[in-house]
């Protein structure tokens, strides 16, 4: 019961930011294997939450992107030169997956096609962050 506690605090805080669910996750003392699993479906979920489910959020997100006028970040300038790939690809690490989900739709991204790819992009920052924080910490635990 105590390990299916520490899984949903991981996915739950993977909902919101996959960066923290990670080194929660071995806060915890779950093995990496199972923190790669729970960050990936958290971040994913809430991924498909907003790309299935963000039609009013998309409507508002461009009323907002309006009014700033041309100004452009990061992953629009991304979106223009990559287009869904490096969107779905670079928006886990540099915004979230929910927020780079939300841009995704507010530039028009098709549904589907942004749902695979932000998948493939979390999936690959999943696994990247877990290794390179068990590394981390194999560093200070070893003699």
């Amino acid at each position: 019961m105590e390990m299916l506690w520490k899984c949903g605090t991981v996915v739950v805080t993977s909902m919101m930011e996959l960066w923290a669910a990670i080194p929660l996750g071995f806060a915890l003392q779950l093995p990496p294997l199972i923190i790669g699993i729970c960050s990936a479906i958290g971040a994913i979920a809430s991924a498909g939450i907003v790309i299935f489910l963000g039609g009013s959020l998309r409507s508002w997100l461009i009323q907002r992107i309006e009014k700033k006028g041309k100004k452009q970040g990061r992953m629009a300038r991304i979106w223009e030169k990559y287009g869904v790939i490096g969107l779905g690809l670079a928006s886990p690490l540099l915004t979230g997956a929910p927020l780079g989900a939300a841009i995704g739709i507010s530039l028009g991204a098709p549904t589907g096609k942004l749902m695979w790819w932000m998948t493939i992009g979390i999936l690959i920052w999943s696994v990247i962050l877990t290794v390179a924080v068990a590394f981390g910490l194999l560093q200070f635990l070893t003699p």
